[in-house]
């Protein structure tokens, strides 16, 4: 149990130190470059860099700086509210991130200021890393924290409600000072990493998860157990129209299979309604080892 709490902690390092790396390339070196805000502290960070370049002969205060002091006082004041546990290894991601944006060479990966490469390389990247320090169970503070401490006293509202909001008013602010083209375009990099982050928190094994409503149910279990070899469970369900009781099938397969499944559903009874659901997550005997899992 020792081994492997050490071999999951190492995991977690190994994550962490590859997520704030890329998230830190992203911002230094195609976000910053082309002023993109995609919102968070480090939009924020590229926002005050600009206004306070006239002031630094080095271009305005340094992107590991403001996103460290920024969020220094969300982190204590996490820490105050909801205790080591919450703050953990948030923490240790912070700071990484923040080591990175110092030590990254200010490299210049827009292609010559291309927007749409930008955007699409560059939300795709940033996803990746997201996901990544996701994966580890942690994150690098700025809004998502913040939003997680207003919810405390704003109960009403989610955490990704508050968040959007936070990080609608800083895209907002980057509108402001960089005008329209760079905002739309980090709207489209926002997206970009949402997307790409989730896939890397789900992973690619998406399955298909299916409900039948059928004439002959026994006869369906038995072709899908025996042509395709899925297990299937028998459901007793209700149909309150005509207050008869009924066997509705339930079964989950590969995307690859579902078009077979359907051919032979319709095989056996044309009639047959079928529900196709999204299954994110699929564990157990023909799927996803849990053990195999980060």
């Amino acid at each position: 149990m020792d081994l492997l709490r050490k071999k999951s902690k190492l995991t977690d390092m190994i994550l962490i130190i590859l997520g704030t790396a890329l998230m830190a390339l992203t911002i230094k070196c195609i976000y910053d470059p082309i002023s993109m805000v995609t919102g968070g502290f480090s939009g924020l960070a590229i926002v005050i860099k600009d206004i306070t370049s006239a002031l630094s002969p080095k271009g305005g205060i340094p992107l590991s700086i403001t996103s460290f002091v920024l969020n220094i006082p969300v982190f204590l004041l996490a820490w105050r509210i909801k205790g080591k546990a919450f703050v953990g290894k948030s923490f240790l991601a912070m700071t990484l991130l923040s080591v990175w944006l110092a030590i990254w060479p200010q490299w210049d990966l827009t292609a010559g200021g291309d927007y749409v490469l930008s955007c699409i390389f560059g939300g795709g990247l940033f996803g990746v890393g997201m996901g990544l320090v996701l994966l580890a169970r942690c994150t690098t503070g700025g809004t998502d924290m913040l939003a997680a401490l207003i919810q405390k006293k704003l109960a009403h509202y989610s955490v990704v409600q508050i968040m959007q909001v936070i990080d609608a008013v800083i895209v907002l602010l980057g509108l402001y000072i960089f005008g329209l083209k760079a905002t739309l375009y980090a709207i489209v990099a926002i997206i970009i990493t949402t997307k790409v982050s989730d896939v890397i928190l789900e992973g690619m094994h998406v399955s298909r998860a299916v409900y039948i409503l059928a004439k002959d149910t026994k006869k369906i279990a038995d072709q899908i157990i025996e042509v395709m070899d899925r297990g299937v469970t028998g459901l007793c369900a209700r149909g309150m129209y005509t207050d008869q009781e009924r066997c509705m099938l339930f079964c989950v397969v590969s995307k690859k299979e579902i078009a077979a499944l359907k051919d032979l559903v319709m095989s056996v009874d044309d009639s047959a309604f079928v529900i196709v659901c999204d299954a994110r997550e699929v564990w157990g005997e023909g799927f996803q080892s849990y053990h195999g899992q980060i």
